[in-house]
């Protein structure tokens, strides 16, 4: 069995310039190490809080790690920021789903209303931090896909991974490119469904990029959703390009063509879902 939670994830990787010192030179440092922890080391930390007695919502301490990429020869870098991700995470606790009885059980209330009380605490002494990673549990929101191009999406089914590796559905774009494609996606949807559900969504998704430094790389991981679609649907998914042409039909005024293209990617995606209450 896999040993990911079935989530996709929102990656922002910035440049070291838009780091302060000595932040800069903890993350210059660690990107020359031999090795560097991947995402089931992250997962494994974490799991290791949850499984204690009694259980961590978060950790005691931020991390200090991060997942690393290049982008035009400059280093770039992700802080897993799992703490901050863990209290964040509470908020969305009514959302998932599951009977009060069993929330009890996994995450009792005193330790839900101590680590709530800690995050309070915390978030007035530093009412400007964000994280630069955002998940989504058992689908990739929709909006998400507007950042990105088909050309950008890079595909590795099971049988082409090397020995030990896995699967893997990911796309990858430069901020600048993201913002771009966000911003005329809300213009277009603002004209044509003012009071639709996607522009209050767009609007969030794009004041989250302008936190970042311009010339941060933006990468969507289908992470491990990847367990639970088989690599014949992985490799015909084209979401991004559906949500760009259905953005471009609304552009267009062909709202008939929009809402269908919409309606067929959020009705797949439905699908996968609701496979979390699979037994």
């Amino acid at each position: 069995m896999p040993k990911v939670p079935y989530a996709a994830y929102l990656r922002v990787y910035e440049p070291l310039a838009a780091f302060p010192e000595p932040e800069r030179a903890h993350w210059a440092e660690y990107a020359r190490r031999p090795e560097l922890p991947g995402v089931q080391d992250e997962l494994r930390h974490a799991l290791t809080g949850l499984l204690s007695s009694p259980p961590r919502v978060a950790p005691a301490g931020e991390s200090a790690d991060a997942f690393v990429s290049w982008l035009d020869g400059v280093l770039c870098v992700c802080p897993w920021r799992t703490r901050l991700r863990s209290w964040e995470a509470l908020d969305d606790v009514g959302h998932w789903l599951m009977p009060d009885s069993v929330l009890d059980a996994a995450l009792p209330p005193g330790v839900r209303r101590r680590a709530a009380d800690d995050y309070a605490g915390w978030r007035e002494r530093n009412p400007d931090a964000r994280p630069w990673i955002r998940s989504a549990l058992w689908h990739v929101p929709i909006r998400w896909f507007a950042l990105f191009a088909d050309d950008e999406r890079e595909f590795r089914g099971s049988q082409e991974r090397p020995v030990g590796g896995a699967a893997r559905l990911r796309y990858r774009t430069p901020m600048v490119q993201a913002r771009r494609r966000v911003a005329r996606g809300l213009r277009a949807v603002r004209e044509a469904l003012p009071e639709g559900p996607m522009v209050a969504a767009l609007t969030d998704v794009g004041r989250w990029l302008e936190e970042f430094h311009p010339r941060s790389l933006v990468e969507l991981d289908y992470g491990g959703l990847i367990y639970t679609i088989s690599d014949e649907q992985l490799a015909a998914d084209r979401s991004a390009a559906q949500v760009a042409e259905a953005l471009g039909a609304l552009a267009a005024g062909d709202l008939e063509r929009a809402n269908r293209l919409y309606e067929e990617l959020t009705d797949r995606w439905m699908i996968i879902r609701e496979r979390q209450f699979a037994n």
